[in-house]
């Protein structure tokens, strides 16, 4: 399994807007072949600045597969508004648990 981070930006006063669209998009996600998980994390540090994390079978399995579906075109147009600048994404796996 492998685990998609992706760094967003957003204007701070529009937060509680963005949290629902992200809301609205999770049956899309749940919805897509290989996607295990799907949680969204705001900075307490840095008002505006989120993470996106989805938990995938593999990096085609959102890169090729979500990416081409229905659902993909679903979230950009609900979280896409939104974004200060495009969205970094990282593509993660399990190196070392601790505990």
């Amino acid at each position: 399994m492998i685990t998609e981070v992706a760094r967003i930006e957003i204007d701070p006063a529009k937060a509680a807007a963005f949290e629902e669209a992200v809301a609205q998009a999770a049956p899309h996600f749940r919805a897509a072949p290989g996607c295990r998980s799907f949680r969204l994390e705001r900075s307490v540090d840095s008002p505006g600045h989120y993470q996106l994390v989805v938990g995938w079978d593999s990096v085609d399995a959102h890169m090729v597969d979500f990416r081409a579906s229905a659902g993909f075109s679903v979230w950009r147009a609900l979280a896409s508004p939104f974004f200060r600048t495009p969205p970094h994404v990282d593509h993660v796996e399990l190196a070392v648990e601790g505990f």
